[in-house]
């Protein structure tokens, strides 16, 4: 839960979506808009799209390590993807498109080897896509 309640700090959240999100709590597994997983005791899926959130994503997302999907497309999140971000080996599914995300494309997200969906778009993304991002083995849509 030390992630996520980094990311709610950050996060200008003005219709509560966050407000379950209690770093009392020992794990988040009764936290909205969370799955958690009781089998591998982790949380699998972040499902933050169309929330209206603002703000940055934080680099303890990365300490996720059972995450399977990060979705936070359709808000204000601005600032550049964390590096910290390629350290979610078990990630399938990475939608923030229709943000304000700025900078590269973090060449670390070609860690990601389970990685099927990536969408970006809609953002203010620069440079190129990193070559170790277009060889993952399993990605389908970009």
């Amino acid at each position: 839960g030390d992630a996520l309640y980094a990311l709610k700090k950050v996060l200008d959240d003005p219709n509560d979506d966050l407000s379950s999100w209690d770093n009392g709590l020992v794990d988040p597994s009764t936290w909205f808009h969370i799955t958690w997983n009781d089998t591998t005791q982790g949380v699998e899926r972040v499902d933050l799209g169309d929330c209206g959130l603002a703000g940055p994503l934080v680099p303890q997302l990365g300490n996720l390590d059972k995450l399977k999907y990060l979705e936070m497309y359709n808000n204000m999140i601005n600032g550049s993807i964390p590096n910290e971000l390629g350290n979610l080996a078990n990630l399938v599914s990475l939608d923030l498109y229709n943000n304000n995300l700025n900078g590269s494309i973090p060449q670390e997200l070609g860690n990601l080897t389970s990685l099927v969906f990536i969408r970006l778009n809609n953002n203010k993304l620069s440079g190129r896509v990193p070559d170790a991002l277009t060889t993952l083995p399993n990605l389908q849509v970009v």
